[in-house]
């Protein structure tokens, strides 16, 4: 199995693909940290993805190297985490976001995870593979 924490912590910003509707919606977004199969990230509850998330929790996150080597997306269903500890973790360790939020009381302020349920990676020297993670 690939050390996907490590690759996420190299490259932290990437893309969040969601359901909208009938369709697919992606952003950019960055990881924050992660705990076993847990990849945790955060947004507003009045931004359209927290309610994309509320209504079909399938998500998909990809980032990638400068030199798109490798690439990795890690996909699961995304679970949100009323936890004032993972919330004060992710303003301590992000002072951007600490800038936007302020307190992990802040009402609209989120943490959520993904359930890692697969991972996916591509290099030039390895080519695709598929890690199912139990």
């Amino acid at each position: 199995m690939i050390n996907y924490a490590e690759l996420l912590k190299a490259t932290p910003t990437g893309v969040l693909a969601t359901r909208d509707g009938e369709g697919v919606k992606t952003r950019v977004f960055q990881y924050l940290f992660s705990e076993g199969n847990k990849v945790y990230f955060c947004t507003s509850s009045a931004k359209p993805v927290y309610a994309q998330i509320q209504a079909n929790p399938r998500v998909s996150f990809c980032t990638y190297a400068a030199d798109f080597n490798p690439v990795l997306s890690v996909n699961g269903k995304a679970v949100f985490a009323d936890d004032i500890a993972l919330k004060t973790r992710a303003l301590d360790e992000n002072p951007g976001i600490k800038g936007i939020y302020n307190t992990p009381d802040n009402p609209v302020f989120q943490i959520f995870y993904i359930d890692v349920e697969e991972v996916e990676t591509f290099s030039f020297t390895e080519g695709p593979k598929t890690y199912r993670v139990s």
